[in-house]
């Protein structure tokens, strides 16, 4: 039993000790810690919070000693230990169970970036969804270092080394919106302070962070920063659209990006059955209508033109793959040449307000069938007399993730194991995501008066082998190497986006206008007539006498 005499004592020390605890806890902000994320750096805290109110207790019990007497020197050992068990066993307990529970392992995580993504992330780990522990932030604003966003400190940029190394960090999480440059130099430098798990913040639903690797796209995008949404809607909304190709990779984007952008209905043609019913598929509570046929069906075509009068035909169906079209000149020719035209002439003949077609850089002194067909079309857009249609074309580079496209077959042999092959040590190409680049094609013709050739600003180009690297230093594997194969038949070293540097820049950085020469449209007439029936290599050369075929 405790001696009577004592509890008065007693009684002020604790309510000297509680409010001490508090204080001094909060300070070194014990209470913020979850009880998932208690471990030994938070019970060393702990034990230093108590020398602190110990320290701070013995003081005042100096100063005002006649106020302790008698004192209970017991009662001190008997907190601390009470303290200890309590606050720091029970948190323990409470994690080993909720761990053994849940069958998660917490990973030590660093956060890049100070913003409300960041907040919703921590909130995330506390409550469990995710399998990360954030335990410190870095962020690129001076006015933020130092400081503590959601009890967690934020570090300089500078300092991510001695954070890692402090925090004993296993995984990183990249909220902040990075340029593919910075994020390309932060990767990095992750991968070679040894981590190897490494996050992007992608939307979040019902308050839960998606989060992903890094992938190549991520490091090669390039985020057009005057994409003018606004002339994009005021173009679209209310119109009729007829998307050719509309099941491709570029095609399929385009209907996407009309529907947003609110066209009244939206015909989606296309030869390919599956890539049709797919595009079908997923825009399926939009007004559209499903056409399966081909361009080259000019009768069947023109009933369609007939029965929904478009307003606007964007026409992106091609055959694109290079070596195809080298091993079927016949069918290359009859879809991108003769298919175009059949496009182009029922949009003139049903007064379409605007005709789009979609070219790409192959068309820049062709040295392949595939990229002089596209330069022919360029020619037949350009010459044909429009009356009140106006026809632009739209020219780019490469876009990522297309099918039959380098990343997707880099990605399967990854996946497989097998060696990555590349063409030439010294081949480049242009990228471009395909968001972007359809809405910059919407973009550019929106502000189209009729006979434009626009041109997307698609940055610097980029070394395949390059690409093939980080692609396997994102894969994490290093079992791969690279294979050099050769050229293949009609493939260019590097592409290029102008045939002159006589471009003008337009009201939009991100998209430039090419000056065509004028062409003789009943000249091109009887050309193309030639196509049908003679040589057809010489005809192509005929018509477009940069075509420099490599075979």
């Amino acid at each position: 039993m405790i001696p009577v005499e004592f509890f008065s004592t007693m009684t002020l020390m604790m309510m000297l000790l509680i409010p001490i605890k508090v204080l001094v806890f909060y300070f070194l902000k014990l209470y913020f810690v979850a009880w998932r994320y208690f471990g030994l750096n938070e019970y060393k805290r702990l034990i230093i919070a108590h020398i602190i109110v110990y320290f701070i207790f013995s003081i005042i019990f100096l100063l005002f000693s006649e106020l302790f007497i008698p004192f209970p020197r017991s009662v001190i050992f008997i907190d601390l230990f009470l303290s200890l068990f309590f606050i720091g066993f029970l948190r323990i307990s409470r994690r080993i169970y909720l761990e053994s529970n849940d069958k998660n392992i917490f990973l030590p995580t660093l956060i890049v970036g100070v913003n409300e993504k960041s907040g919703d992330v921590i909130k995330s780990a506390i409550r469990g969804d995710i399998e990360y522990k954030p335990l410190a932030l870095i962020s690129d604003k001076k006015n933020l270092i130092g400081t503590y966003f959601s009890n967690l400190k934020v570090y300089a940029s500078e300092q991510i080394e001695e954070v890692i190394k402090e925090y004993e960090i296993n995984s990183v999480i990249v909220t902040q919106e990075l340029e593919q440059h910075e994020l390309d130099r932060l990767f990095s430098k992750l991968k070679s302070l040894g981590i190897k798990d490494i996050k992007i913040t992608q939307m979040f639903q019902d308050e839960k962070p998606a989060l992903k690797d890094i992938s190549i796209e991520d490091l090669l995008a390039r985020k057009p920063k005057d994409l003018d949404m606004i002339s994009i809607a005021n173009f679209i909304a209310g119109k009729v659209v007829l998307i050719t190709g509309a099941g491709g990779s570029i095609g399929s984007e385009l209907s996407r990006q009309v529907v947003v952008f609110g066209a009244k209905q939206i015909i989606l043609l296309d030869h390919s059955e599956y890539n049709l019913y797919q595009i079908s598929e997923e825009l399926q509570e939009a007004n559209i209508v499903s056409v399966m046929l081909s361009v080259k069906d000019f009768e069947a075509l023109d009933k369609i033109f007939m029965q929904y009068m478009p307003d606007v035909v964007i026409h992106a169906a091609a055959y694109k793959h290079v070596p195809l079209c080298e091993e079927n000149i016949e069918s290359a020719i009859e879809n991108n040449v003769f298919g175009t035209k059949n496009v182009i002439d029922l949009s003139v003949k049903y007064e379409v307000e605007k005709f789009v077609l979609i070219s790409t850089d192959k068309a820049v002194r062709p040295t392949n069938v595939m990229g002089t067909t596209k330069r022919i079309c360029e020619l037949y857009a350009h010459s044909i007399p429009s009356k009140k249609t106006e026809i632009v074309a739209v020219r780019f580079g490469n876009v990522l993730g297309s099918s039959g496209s380098v990343i997707p077959k880099f990605k399967a042999q990854i996946e497989q194991g097998k060696n990555i092959t590349v063409t030439h040590p010294d081949i480049t190409r242009y990228f471009m995501m395909i968001p972007e680049a359809c809405q910059l094609v919407l973009q550019a013709t929106s502000i189209a008066k009729g006979g434009e050739l626009f041109i997307l600003d698609m940055g610097e180009p980029i070394k395949i082998v390059d690409l093939a690297k980080k692609m396997i230093e994102l894969s994490g594997r290093d079992d791969i190497e690279i294979e050099f194969t050769g050229l293949r038949a009609g493939e260019k070293l590097y592409e290029e986006l102008l045939i002159d540097d006589a471009d003008l820049k337009t009201e939009y950085d991100s998209i430039l206008v090419s000056q065509n020469p004028p062409v003789d449209y009943k000249h091109l007439l009887s050309q193309l007539e030639d196509l049908k029936s003679k040589n057809r290599l010489e005809v192509l050369k005929e018509i477009v006498p940069e075509f420099n075929h490599k075979v």
